[in-house]
């Protein structure tokens, strides 16, 4: 093979071989062309006054611009009055004494006998030992019982131990006139059962009573019923009728 073969290239490779090289020139044409234009330099202007004048700021009536740091120290002037006051307030506040949430209650003094089915809140906190909540666990138990029939009962009530109750019971009395009874020839089940000494399945056995028997005539009616014990007639005796 003579060296001249290898320089040979036919008429479509030339043609290929002449436009990459056209590409080429152009590209460093414009590349030579980017460079001059970044590093014309402008001639000077002179620099006037106006052209100094800082547009940045407004200008006063005057003729000169106003001063923001005057502004800015008048602010914080305020914002300081401001919570110097307020701090002040907050000092004075902390050291006003404060009044008792709730009023001081007067005590009965000793011996002094409270009766346990008409007694309301007010009188129920006169007595020591007693505030606000037990006051109304107080009423509400009652409310549900239809009355006490002994102080007794005050021990039933929820938060009230055995210390507690001890420390109390000397203080009250019982009316049992007072006590409302249950109807229990009229009553529903649900009725019946919403009294605390009453379990559904009690209230479940009168019931089926009362519709085999037309109407109870007393506890001799329920005396055989393994459902009701001896201690569950003796609570309820206070408050079932059978009018």
């Amino acid at each position: 093979m003579k060296w001249r073969d290898l320089l040979y290239f036919s008429k479509g490779e030339r043609q290929a071989l002449t436009l990459l090289l056209s590409l080429i020139a152009m590209a460093w044409i414009a590349i030579i062309l980017t460079d001059f234009s970044r590093t014309k330099v402008l001639p000077d202007k002179p620099v006037t006054d106006n052209m100094k004048q800082d547009t940045s700021l407004p200008i006063a009536p005057n003729g000169n611009p106003p001063n923001p740091t005057r502004k800015e120290n008048k602010f914080h002037s305020k914002e300081n009055e401001v919570s110097s006051e307020r701090k002040s307030k907050r000092i004075r506040k902390e050291f006003e004494p404060r009044p008792a949430r709730y009023p001081k209650t007067d005590k009965f003094p000793a011996g002094t006998l409270v009766e346990l089915n008409s007694a309301d809140t007010t009188t129920l906190k006169k007595v020591p030992g007693i505030g606000s909540v037990f006051a109304k666990r107080i009423i509400k138990y009652r409310e549900l019982l239809g009355g006490f029939y002994s102080v007794e009962q005050l021990g039933e009530v929820y938060g009230i131990d055995e210390e507690r109750y001890e420390s109390m019971k000397s203080w009250f009395s019982v009316e049992l006139s007072a006590i409302s009874q249950l109807p229990v020839n009229q009553l529903s089940v649900k009725e019946l059962a919403s009294h605390p000494y009453v379990s559904y399945k009690q209230a479940r056995v009168i019931e089926r009573q009362v519709r085999k028997k037309g109407k109870l005539q007393g506890w001799e009616n329920l005396t055989l019923l393994e459902e009701f014990t001896e201690y569950d007639r003796e609570r309820l005796r206070h408050y079932f009728s059978f009018q």
